[in-house]
């Protein structure tokens, strides 16, 4: 070997070295951070769940006051709805992103893991940014807590804290514009303390009784209280007395009010190859022929509000088409009718009650050719499921009722007879775990006589973001 070979060789092995040593030291981080995670997110998650809510912002705004009032460092479109919440507000963060500002996104519940929620740029924290910011913010959180307690309240709970490091991060990042999805309602949701210069509301339905009322008037009266004085309120079609409780706070308010069917139209729309082309009516202008990867007429809808709401964030004006189409195009929506898995087809949806179910039986007979289609609910208990499933029956051939890992998961034996008055005895299977659920649905999906390759057989896996998150881990798509 010539001395410059031998030296070229020396080199090469010297890199080869270096780049095994740092990734050694990486994935040393990695496991640190992630152990970090771990103990973090249990003290979250020891505290009241989200959805026990405590009608007051007072906790989570005298954090905020201890921290500098930090949700006043950047601009905010605030989002609540019954269904379609996390999609238009994926869709309108990536449309404000396209425009070259830095963004926050906030949304619930997660998939995965817990930094999901938070995101800058797109990017969910990771997990040593998400224990960076729990270590900077929980001296006040802790303050917070003492004082509460001492007058006989409560410590913040799980989404309080959540709601405070996500603001504390976008204002540290600092982000120029932050997307935030209420958790449940509006007028007391701990995301209410963001400035929110444009209010959207998805369509309001009937949901989360027990904390929100038993009406679509008190549903609909919590979730307008998210609008603020002069903001532009985008809203979808909604039912009569929702668009007359909205107009009522809007006046109340002095809010600009933009209404899909008045203001706003989905001018036309066609089902394509990944998804559907759509022509989007705003009083700035029409956008036409706008590829939207994502399946489903509500999300053509929600593609409206998104682009409707980013438009009065900028001034009213309308937006570059090719700018539009290039956010739309890279738009992902994990757990809303997707795809994880050929041979048999299996789709999962975050469907939970029956507006989201009506929505995503009319996509499954639009968009999907399956002759043979198995249902695996696992719902919570305290959903109307028999809404759910009548719902659900005209597009299912079976139904295997299961549980999530959720604690407030229904038993699936409890809603046997619900399931069996609605689909008859012999269309409905139960089992005690997810994973068997899976492969019951399998063997029906697959049994019968059509034989071949596109015989349109199918599983859909639906009736809770809890259920879709634990099927999207058992096929490898966590």
């Amino acid at each position: 070997m010539t001395p410059d070979a031998e030296h070229q060789s020396s080199s090469a092995a010297r890199k080869a070295r270096t780049a095994e040593l740092q990734a050694a030291r990486r994935a040393a981080e990695d496991a640190v951070a992630a152990e970090s995670l771990r103990e973090v997110y249990a003290e979250i998650m020891s505290r009241a769940p989200e959805h026990d809510i405590d009608p007051t912002l007072d906790r989570v705004r005298r954090v905020l006051e201890l921290l500098g009032d930090p949700q006043h460092a950047f601009r905010a479109i605030h989002l609540t709805g019954t269904n379609g919440k996390s999609s238009t507000a994926r869709m309108t963060e990536r449309l404000v992103r396209e425009h070259g500002l830095r963004t926050g996104l906030f949304t619930s519940p997660h998939l995965t893991s817990v930094t999901e929620r938070i995101q800058v740029d797109g990017e969910p924290l990771s997990a040593a940014r998400f224990v960076e910011v729990w270590e900077d913010v929980a001296p006040y959180i802790g303050v917070v807590d003492r004082e509460s307690q001492e007058t006989g309240g409560p410590r913040l709970s799980f989404f309080e804290v959540l709601t405070v490091m996500a603001v504390a991060a976008f204002a540290d990042a600092p982000v120029d514009v932050a997307v935030v999805e209420v958790g449940m309602g509006g007028r007391w949701d701990s995301t209410n303390v963001v400035d929110g210069e444009v209010a959207v509301l998805t369509p309001v339905g009937i949901d989360h009784e027990r904390w929100l009322g038993s009406t679509l008037a008190e549903i609909a009266t919590e979730k307008s209280g998210i609008v603020k004085e002069r903001a532009t309120v985008v809203s979808a079609q909604q039912e009569v007395v929702v668009d007359e409780i909205l107009r009522e706070r809007a006046a109340e308010v002095s809010a600009h009010l933009l209404r899909e069917g008045v203001e706003l139209e989905v001018a036309g729309r066609r089902v394509a190859v990944g998804g559907q082309l759509v022509d989007l009516r705003t009083p700035a202008g029409l956008y036409t022929e706008v590829l939207v990867p994502l399946h489903g007429a509500f999300q053509a809808h929600n593609a409206l509000l998104a682009l409707a709401a980013v438009e009065a964030l900028l001034g009213g004006r309308a937006l570059d088409g090719g700018v539009v189409e290039t956010a739309f195009a890279d738009v992902v929506v994990p757990g809303r009718l997707e795809v994880v898995r050929s041979s048999p087809t299996v789709i999962v949806d975050a469907a939970h009650n029956p507006h989201g179910a009506e929505a995503l039986v009319g996509a499954l007979e639009e968009e999907f050719d399956l002759s043979r289609l198995v249902g695996v609910v696992a719902v919570m208990a305290d959903k109307d499921v028999e809404g759910l499933l009548a719902t659900l029956e005209p597009a299912l051939t079976d139904l295997v009722l299961t549980r999530n890992s959720s604690a407030r998961s229904a038993d699936p034996e409890d809603l046997l007879e619900v399931a069996q008055e609605i689909f008859g005895e012999d269309r409905v299977r139960t089992a005690a775990r997810l994973d068997e659920a899976l492969q019951v649905a399998a063997d029906l999906a697959e049994s019968g006589d059509q034989v071949g390759v596109g015989t349109g057989r199918g599983i859909l896996v639906t009736g809770s973001v809890i259920t879709v998150a634990d099927a999207r881990i058992l096929l490898g798509r966590g």
